[in-house]
């Protein structure tokens, strides 16, 4: 039984991939899209703390390298061993990578669960379906 669910699952992630239906289609579509916003949203961040931090004297945003791991944790949500921003603007930023994150968690939560609800309808449509036949 176990391995079946995990046939399914694969099975499901590999039609997400090919956009074998419409409802596959819209997921593919809103992970493409939260993926590439988010790696725009990370570099803008980059850039931009690298060039709010570099010449603060307590932090530790010296170079772009660190600057880049720095937001990419903070908007994976596992933080780093990189303490916080010193500048004002620097922590305005953080604060919007901590926003940006919950939103991007939230709408892959509601994109998934979207999905597996329309899924189960679409599962259960053939079901039907395949009973009346048999009838």
């Amino acid at each position: 039984m176990p391995h079946r669910l995990l046939w399914s699952a694969a099975g499901e992630v590999r039609d997400v991939l090919r956009a074998a239906t419409e409802t596959h289609r819209r997921l593919r579509d809103h992970l493409i899209t939260i993926t590439v916003a988010t790696v725009g949203v990370d570099l803008f961040c980059a850039i931009t703390a690298f060039l709010l931090e570099r010449h603060s004297q307590q932090t530790e945003v010296k170079t772009l390298g660190s600057a880049a791991f720095w937001t990419t944790t903070q908007l994976l949500t596992v933080s780093s061993q990189i303490k916080n921003p010193i500048s004002a603007g620097g922590r305005i930023l953080d604060i919007f990578m901590e926003i940006w994150a919950i939103t991007v968690i939230a709408t892959l939560a509601g994109a998934i669960g979207t999905f597996l609800q329309k899924r189960g309808q679409e599962h259960e449509h053939q079901r039907m379906t395949a009973g009346r036949r048999q009838a």
